[in-house]
C-alpha cells in the first residue's frame, strides 16, 4: 500500500483501481464451503461504499454517529467503509437476533444509541424491520433515522464526494466489550487505523510478496466483525494488503467448529485465528476422519488472542493437527486491546512461541505462561509498579503502552480518558495508556498474567482467576472450555473465599457430583485452595461480553443474587457480600 494513503478510504480506492475484479471478500452463508458463497470484488466493494457514502452525504450526516446493526455478512463491510467515505463516524454494534428480542439485547442497543448520541441507524432490511416491531421498547427510534442499506441503489455513487479527512479525524467508535466495566466508546482516528495496519502487517509477516505467494488468500475468519479483532485484522488488514478474506458467522463456527478448519483447508489461507477456547473446541472435534480430510500446511499464522493463551492448548493443538500438516511454528499468540486500536504485541512469525513460569513460581504448578511476542513496530511497552516506576525485567506490574496506534480516548468521558490515557512514570516519561492488564517483559517479549481488578487475594497470596479457570477447565470433559469464571467472596472473619462457576454438559445428579469433585480436586492440587463452592450452570448462561470475554464481576453478582442458571442439585450460596 503506497505511503501516500492517509486513510482506509484511500486504501480502498487504490485497491479498486489496481485490481477491480479481484475478490476482496467471500462469505460462506451457512458456514460450509460447499454451501452458498457470496463474493464481492474490490470494484464492487468500492462502488457499494461510495453509494452508501453518497447517500449519507446527501442526507447531511457528515460528522454524525451511525450505529451499524448488520447480521454477519458482506453488507456490514460496505456500510462501514461507506461511513468512512462520508466522514460519518461508524459505531459497530451487535444487532438483536430474531423477532423475540431479549430485553438484554434491546437494552444494549439503547445504551449504544444514547452513549454515542447517534442520529442514524444503519442495518439490514430484516434488522430495521425487527427494530421497528419493538418501537415501544426503543423510544430512541422516534428521533433516529433508520436506513436499510440494501435499499441504497448503486446509482447513489454519483452523489459521492471525497471527504476532507485529516489524520486525527475520528474514524469510528469501537465500544469496548466491558469485561470489567461498563462499555466505553474508544475514539479511533484515521491515523490510528493506518498505523495499526502497519503494525499488524509487519507482526504477521503480511507483505505484498506474501499475498502473491498465497495467491491472494490472506485470511479465513469467523470472528464477529463488530468487534475490534474481527474487524481490524481479517477485514481491514486484508483490504490494506489487497488480499482475499473468507468470512463466516460466529454462530456457524460454534455450531460446528470443524467448519473453521475445513475452510482453512479449502482456501489455504495464510492467516486465521481466534481466542484460546476456539482451539479447544476444535480439539474436541478432532476425529481421525476429520484429520484425514484436512490440509493445514499453508496455515502460517494461527493467531491466538482476546483471552488468556494456554500453553497446554497450544501443545495439544500442534500435536493433534500435525498429521494434517499444521506447523508448530505457526502458533502466534498475540496481545492487544481496543484502546490501542488492536495489536500491541505478537509473533515473531515462523518461530515456536516462548513459554515461562510465572515469576517466583515453578512451571509445574500449572501457571506456565505463553509469550505474546515483542511489541509491535513503533509501540513502546513498559511494566509499571504501584508507584508508577518501571519494573525490572521479569517484574510483574501493569502493562503500559505508548505509540501512534494508541487511540484518542473514550468518547465524551474526559475523566476516564485522563485516568487511562495520560499516565506518566516517575522518571518523567508520559503519554502512556494504562491497559489494566498485568504482565512482565522477558527477553524483549510480553507475558500477560491477568487483569488488575480480577486478582483474588486469599490468605495474603495473589491468585489469578484464569489460572483457577484453567485448572477447572481441564478437570473433567463435561466442563465447557472457555466457559468458567473464578472470583472470591467475603467470608466474614475468615477473609476471602474462592468460588468457581462452570458451564457443564452434565445433567444428572451423579454426573454433577463427579464434575464438582473434579473441580475441587484440581483447584486444590494446583493452587492449594479450598473452594467455597463449585457451581455448575447450564451451557450458554455464563455472563460474557458481546466478544466472548468472561464477565467475572457480573458472574459474581449473579452468584450472590442466586440468579445463576444452575443445573441438577446445585444450591444457591449463603447470604454474603
Amino acid at each position: 500500500m503506497p505511503e501516500s494513503a492517509r486513510s482506509m478510504v484511500d486504501v480502498l480506492l487504490t485497491q479498486a483501481s489496481l485490481h477491480p475484479e479481484k475478490i476482496a471478500f467471500r462469505f460462506l452463508a451457512d458456514g460450509d464451503c460447499d454451501g452458498e458463497v457470496q463474493e464481492w470484488t474490490y470494484g464492487h466493494l468500492a462502488r457499494r461504499s461510495r453509494a452508501i457514502g453518497g447517500h449519507l452525504q446527501e442526507q447531511g450526516l457528515a460528522g454524525t454517529r451511525a450505529i451499524l446493526l448488520h447480521p454477519p455478512g458482506l453488507e456490514f463491510i460496505g456500510t462501514y467503509l461507506g461511513c468512512l467515505a462520508a466522514a460519518v463516524v461508524a459505531v459497530p454494534g451487535l444487532p438483536p437476533q430474531g423477532r423475540k428480542q431479549s430485553q438484554r439485547a434491546v437494552a444494549r442497543v439503547r445504551r449504544l444509541i444514547a452513549d454515542a448520541d447517534a442520529t442514524v441507524i444503519l442495518g439490514s432490511k430484516q434488522v430495521i424491520a425487527e427494530l421497528g416491531a419493538t418501537a415501544e421498547h426503543l423510544p430512541e427510534l422516534d428521533t433516529a433515522l433508520c436506513i436499510a442499506t440494501e435499499d441504497i441503489p448503486d446509482e447513489a455513487e454519483a452523489a459521492w464526494r471525497p471527504p476532507a479527512i485529516a489524520p486525527d479525524s475520528l474514524a469510528f467508535l469501537q465500544y469496548t466489550s466491558g469485561s470489567t466495566s461498563a462499555p466505553r466508546g474508544v475514539m479511533v482516528s484515521h491515523a490510528n487505523l493506518m498505523d495499526n495496519q502497519r503494525v499488524l502487517s509487519r507482526g504477521m509477516g503480511h507483505t505484498p510478496e506474501t499475498v502473491e505467494e498465497w495467491g491472494g488468500e490472506l485470511y479465513v475468519s469467523w470472528l464477529p466483525v463488530h468487534h475490534d479483532l474481527g474487524l481490524i485484522a481479517p477485514v481491514l488488514n486484508n483490504l490494506f494488503l489487497g488480499g482475499t478474506s473468507t468470512l463466516f458467522s460466529p454462530l456457524h463456527f460454534l455450531q460446528k467448529p470443524e467448519r473453521w478448519l475445513t475452510a482453512l483447508s479449502r482456501y489455504r489461507a495464510h492467516t486465521s485465528g481466534g481466542p484460546n477456547f476456539a482451539y479447544e473446541l476444535c480439539l474436541r472435534d478432532a476425529t481421525p476422519g476429520l484429520l484425514e480430510g484436512l490440509d493445514l500446511s499453508r496455515w502460517r499464522v494461527a493467531l491466538n488472542a482476546a483471552e488468556p493463551v494456554r500453553a497446554a492448548t497450544l501443545r495439544r493443538f500442534a500435536d493433534t493437527f500435525a498429521p494434517a500438516g499444521f506447523r508448530r511454528e505457526a502458533l502466534h499468540p498475540g496481545y492487544g486491546l481496543a484502546e490501542a486500536t488492536l495489536m500491541v504485541s505478537g509473533g515473531p512469525v515462523g518461530l515456536e512461541p516462548m513459554t515461562a513460569p510465572r515469576p517466583g513460581e515453578r512451571t509445574e504448578t500449572g501457571s506456565e505462561l505463553v509469550s505474546c511476542g515483542p511489541p509491535g513496530a513503533g509501540l513502546t511497552v513498559v511494566i509499571a509498579d504501584d508507584e508508577q516506576q518501571e519494573c525490572p525485567e521479569g517484574g510483574i506490574g501493569e502493562v503500559w503502552v505508548a505509540g501512534p496506534s494508541v487511540t484518542q480516548g473514550y468518547w465524551r468521558n474526559a475523566r476516564a480518558t485522563r485516568e487511562a490515557f495520560r499516565a506518566s512514570l516517575k522518571d518523567g516519561r508520559g503519554g502512556f495508556l494504562r491497559t489494566g492488564d498485568l504482565g512482565f517483559l522477558r527477553g524483549g517479549e510480553l507475558y500477560i498474567t491477568g487483569r488488575l481488578k480480577d486478582l483474588l487475594v486469599i490468605d495474603g497470596r495473589n491468585h489469578y482467576p484464569q489460572d483457577l479457570e484453567l485448572s477447572a477447565e481441564t478437570a473433567h470433559r463435561a466442563i465447557r472450555p472457555g466457559c468458567i469464571a473464578a472470583f472470591s467472596v467475603d467470608g466474614g472473619t475468615d477473609g476471602e473465599h474462592p468460588v468457581v462457576v462452570a458451564e457443564t454438559t452434565a445433567t444428572t445428579r451423579p454426573e454433577c457430583a463427579e464434575v464438582e469433585a473434579a473441580i475441587r480436586g484440581a483447584v486444590g492440587e494446583a493452587h492449594g485452595l479450598s473452594l467455597r463452592q463449585a457451581v455448575l450452570i447450564r451451557p450458554g448462561t455464563l455472563p460474557k461480553t458481546s466478544s466472548g470475554k468472561i464477565q467475572r464481576k457480573a458472574c459474581r453478582a449473579a452468584y450472590l443474587d442466586g440468579t445463576l442458571a444452575t443445573v441438577a442439585e446445585a444450591q444457591p450460596p449463603a447470604a454474603t457480600s
